[in-house]
């Protein structure tokens, strides 16, 4: 015995014929049938006999599925089957298609000699389907004989022409009528107030279900608490999709989250309107006039708000700021971000949690945090499931184990090849005791004053942004472009507990002749270090450079380069070049680049984040030329573009 054939039919049927009847105003049947229907409170008819199911299965000449067989056992057929099909076909109704509709020839003009073995099936669907849909407004349902499972079951397939979509695959017949009486409530519920109050057994049920669902939730059970939202999301129940959406944004499911009828309510838009437009201008291709959409309902009042914060967004401005020690942990979590402490902010903001308060009974996490610039690239869905399973909101239970770091430490990772394979050289500064602002003072001729030098626009430490952002910001604003200078665009923040950082993902080529180490102007009055590597393949000559400076002069460094070393000062044991370069084949210098940034790692005990530098925002600035100025006789080439022309805009928001 199968699911579908051990199913009670009567006892389900009856009670969707109850509530249809119940969610009918006096007198507005659609026909003497259906009015009949009402008053017997039975949308169904007679059983059908074992000789009618006999005498259709010859006439058909195949065997009824047994969902359906066990339906007609029940009612020969039934009425108002979901919002648009009005008769479903009982033993004497039931019938090949066989193309009548002439879909088949419609969906063979689109075939071509690409068109996989599911577009060919799809098209002879019209050829070979059980039509079920006797009455309906353009909405055919057919059985599938070719599609059936390891029960006998077959597929139903529902196609309108109206809504310009695929037919619409159901896994057997009493899939399919649950689907239809799924669709039955989710069109009552939007009924507002032309008919009596939609509320009935299973609207009762869903609810109670919900509610359980939402305190579940805060206990930390959003497993639970998600399926049991989803299945009353899928019969309109309201909250449903609000509730279920929050913890679907913090999984990092981004598609057809709305939170519908609590984004618009005043209590918990502060917390939900970010998210919503964050993820609408990370689709620059999306027209602002969707938010409309996906705003409905919103008063003039929220829309002028939700264009507020889509342009702080855009313009990396948002600001996460809850109240109290909540958010006095987010305050803290925020500048341990935007220096790099990725893992650090989230242990922060986790360890802070217990002291999250609610907006109101529906908000089940903190969210607009994911659209705050420096605070969202924290999110992953390990950590959106460690935040969901942390009871919060006065609600108690055992907190889940803390998610896996991000950042494993070190500088090894940097040998690690990246996303795409482009960082084959990369190269940074290290500096000692010093905060990561100081760098600028160090590693330009700002001073530190943000006044600038003679780039001054360039010596002023940018907001928060990713070395992607920063480098196309960087290079559409630039008006001069030299040969002969070498000023990086570096990334800052913390390097391990003492250290500073400043990092460089694209480095010009290296031109040992030329090259002046930053080490010497960075260590004034403390330790700094610089490791510029090219090891990789795609390289001419392989190279890595090492110096170490301390108290404004240099005390060590070397550079390997096609094989060649060059060594100066007293460089420590563990850092002998000879030591990563003397044995290596040639051709194989890459194998050197992780036992060195290792051994740099245990000289000096820092480490760079990876999370922050790959995926993250960091500030930036433009540092001095790390190349000498051209010499008497040397030639270079200096090309200026004057800045685009200005054009007249008009600002607003539709």
């Amino acid at each position: 015995m199968t699911d579908s054939t051990a199913f009670d039919w009567r006892s389900f049927l009856l009670k969707w014929s109850g509530e249809w009847a119940d969610s009918l105003p006096e007198s507005e049947t659609r026909d003497a049938d259906d009015e009949a229907a009402r008053q017997a409170r039975w949308l169904g008819f007679p059983p059908a006999s074992e000789e009618w199911i006999a005498a259709m299965e010859e006439r058909l000449g195949r065997q009824l599925p047994p969902s359906y067989r066990e339906f007609l056992k029940v009612s020969d057929g039934w009425r108002n089957a979901g919002g648009f099909v009005w008769l479903l076909a009982g033993t004497g109704d039931a019938r090949w298609h066989n193309n009548e509709s002439g879909l088949a020839d419609m969906y063979a003009e689109h075939l071509d000699e690409d068109s996989g073995p599911e577009e060919r099936r799809e098209a002879d669907l019209w050829r070979r389907g059980l039509q079920l849909d006797v009455e309906s407004d353009v909405t055919y349902v057919l059985m599938d004989p070719e599609d059936v499972d390891d029960d006998g079951e077959w597929a139903v397939y529902t196609w309108s022409s109206w809504r310009a979509e695929p037919p619409e695959r159901h896994a057997n017949f009493l899939a399919f009528m649950r689907d239809m009486h799924r669709e039955f409530h989710s069109l009552g519920a939007r009924q507002g107030d032309t008919g009596p109050a939609f509320a009935n057994d299973t609207t009762r049920e869903l609810d109670a279900r919900g509610e359980e669902a939402r305190l579940a939730a805060l206990g930390g059970g959003w497993e639970q608490a998600e399926k049991a939202l989803d299945e009353a999301k899928g019969y309109s129940r309201p909250r449903a999709a609000g509730l279920g959406d929050q913890i679907r944004r913090l999984l990092g499911k981004t598609y057809m989250v709305h939170f519908e009828d609590l984004v618009t309510d005043p209590r918990y838009t502060p917390d939900l309107l970010p998210p919503l437009v964050a993820e609408h201008a990370r689709h620059t291709n999306w027209d602002d006039a969707t938010l409309r959409f996906q705003l409905r309902g919103a008063d003039d009042e929220l829309m002028s708000l939700a264009f507020e914060t889509l342009d702080q967004v855009r313009n990396s401005t948002y600001r996460y700021t809850p109240a109290g020690p909540f958010g006095e942990a987010v305050a803290r979590a925020r500048e341990l971000a935007r220096w790099g402490g990725s893992d650090a902010a989230w242990r922060t903001l986790m360890d802070a949690l217990p002291l999250w308060e609610p907006l109101g009974p529906d908000h089940l996490a903190p969210l607009a945090w994911v659209a705050d610039p420096v605070l969202g690239q924290l999110l992953t869905p390990e950590r959106g499931r460690e935040l969901l399973s942390t009871p919060r909101a006065g609600r108690t239970g055992t907190p889940p184990s803390p998610a896996a770091d991000l950042d494993p430490g070190g500088l090894a990772w940097l040998a690690e090849p990246d996303r795409g394979n482009n960082r084959t050289s990369y190269r940074f500064v290290l500096v000692e005791g010093v905060h990561p602002e100081e760098l600028l003072g160090r590693l330009t001729d700002a001073g530190g004053n943000g006044d600038g030098d003679a780039h001054g626009a360039d010596a002023v430490l940018n907001a928060p942004m990713t070395l992607w952002d920063a480098r196309h910001t960087s290079t559409a604003d630039q008006r001069e472009f030299s040969s002969y200078d070498d000023r990086a665009l570096v990334a800052v923040g913390r390097a391990g507990t003492d250290w500073s950082f400043a990092f460089d993902d694209r480095p010009a080529p290296f031109h040992r002749p030329r090259f002046v180490s930053p080490a010497a102007t960075a260590g004034v009055g403390t330790r700094a270090v610089v490791v510029w590597s090219g090891l990789r393949p795609g390289h001419r000559k392989p190279f890595f450079h090492l110096s170490m400076a301390e108290d404004g002069a240099e005390r060590y460094a070397f550079t390997y380069e096609g094989g060649e070393i060059r060594r100066s000062g007293e460089i420590p044991e563990a850092l002998e070049p000879t030591r990563f370069f003397g044995d290596l084949a040639e051709g194989a210098a890459a194998e050197a680049e992780r036992p060195l940034l290792e051994a740099v790692t245990r000289e000096f005990g820092t480490s760079l984040p990876r999370h922050a530098l790959t995926s993250g925002r960091l500030h930036t600035f433009t540092t001095r030329s790390w190349t000498r100025p051209p010499g008497q006789g040397e030639t270079y080439t200096v090309v200026r573009r004057d800045p685009p022309p200005a054009h007249r805009t008009t600002g607003g928001h539709p």
